[in-house]
């Protein structure tokens, strides 16, 4: 979540006369994140998420984002549903952007992760990966495997403000991932969250209690999905390093196969669909650190991070 877009008071109660949710009492930007402009909605009927879509969104893609979410509500899945109009249609337009209102879940992210907290994470996971299953949109993943060079080519040399050759320790890194990459139809394949960080995971009094922005849900290896979770929530961040916790590790995949255990060749794959999910964080923030607008209200992060998660997972060789 971010704020790009700015809207004024006066447009945002015409907007909410398109609804059926009362009067306006307050709005507020939301800083974290970095695709879309969010800002947290109160009215007289209660609390909402306010979205409006930044241009790296297609327009037509986003019916199929909302589909998805009413979808896994319906399944048992708590997210967030969006909200519809007086006229019955849920995405509409504000400030020159697709909107849309959605349900405000309660709770908050973790700071403080626990192999608790990942086995409920790796279990809601699975949830997610089997209510998915019976819907039968596609949304090819944007960010996958063959988009990665482009997208470190796009970033030219600015990575190696980050350090000396890290542009090329990046390159380095992906011509080692991706020849190994599984080849499409070799692992089941379903709609995964592809962002499930510890921010976009809810918990209140101990237990989970929603999952979050699915704008970069897409149709792609289930296990990659599960690799993007290890490395969110298996490491401890601590003045500029990164240790890889293992205890988390197995929690999160036990808590994972406690509702769908993984295939022998989805275990095989998965240090390196691991390396991979690194690397597309590396370079996404990477990208996003040059192209962020000085002015914008959004917490830029830092990529190195991540090529540290990379390079403990190419060098153990397993999770």
């Amino acid at each position: 979540m971010a704020v790009y877009t700015e809207c004024s008071e006066e447009a945002l109660k015409r907007f909410l006369l398109e609804y059926d949710l009362g009067a306006l009492v307050s709005f507020q930007g939301i800083a974290e994140g970095v695709e879309n402009s969010n800002f947290l909605l109160n009215v007289s009927s209660g609390t909402y998420i306010l979205t409006l879509f930044e241009k790296r969104m297609k327009a037509d893609e986003l019916p199929w984002f909302l589909g998805l979410m009413q979808h896994l509500s319906r399944a048992g899945v708590v997210c967030p549903l969006p909200v519809d109009g007086v006229d019955g249609q849920a995405l509409r337009l504000l400030a020159g952007r697709p909107a849309v209102i959605t349900t405000f879940l309660q709770g908050k992210g973790l700071k403080d992760l626990t192999p608790d907290s990942c086995h409920q994470v790796g279990r809601a996971m699975a949830t997610l990966h089997r209510a998915g299953q019976s819907y039968e949109q596609q949304r090819s993943n944007a960010l996958s495997a063959e988009a990665w060079r482009p997208l470190l080519a796009r970033c030219g040399a600015f990575g190696d403000s980050l350090g000396m050759g890290f542009g090329d320790e990046v390159a380095s890194a992906l011509e080692k991932v991706i020849p190994h990459w599984p080849q499409r139809g070799a692992l089941p394949t379903g709609q995964i969250h592809a962002d499930l960080f510890p921010d976009n995971v809810f918990f209140q009094d101990g237990g989970l209690s929603g999952l979050i922005d699915f704008y970069f849900a897409c149709t792609d290896i289930l296990a990659y999905d599960l690799a993007i979770g290890l490395n969110a929530w298996c490491f401890e961040e601590h003045e500029g390093q990164v240790v890889y916790r293992p205890e988390c590790a197995a929690a999160f995949i036990a808590g994972y196969e406690q509702v769908r255990p993984l295939e022998s060749a989805e275990r095989e794959a998965l240090p390196v669909l691991c390396q991979g999910a690194a690397l597309r964080f590396v370079l996404t923030r990477l990208y996003d650190w040059i192209n962020t607008p000085e002015d914008a209200l959004v917490v830029r992060k830092d990529p190195r991070p991540y090529m540290q998660r990379f390079q403990q997972f190419f060098k153990a060789g397993h999770v």
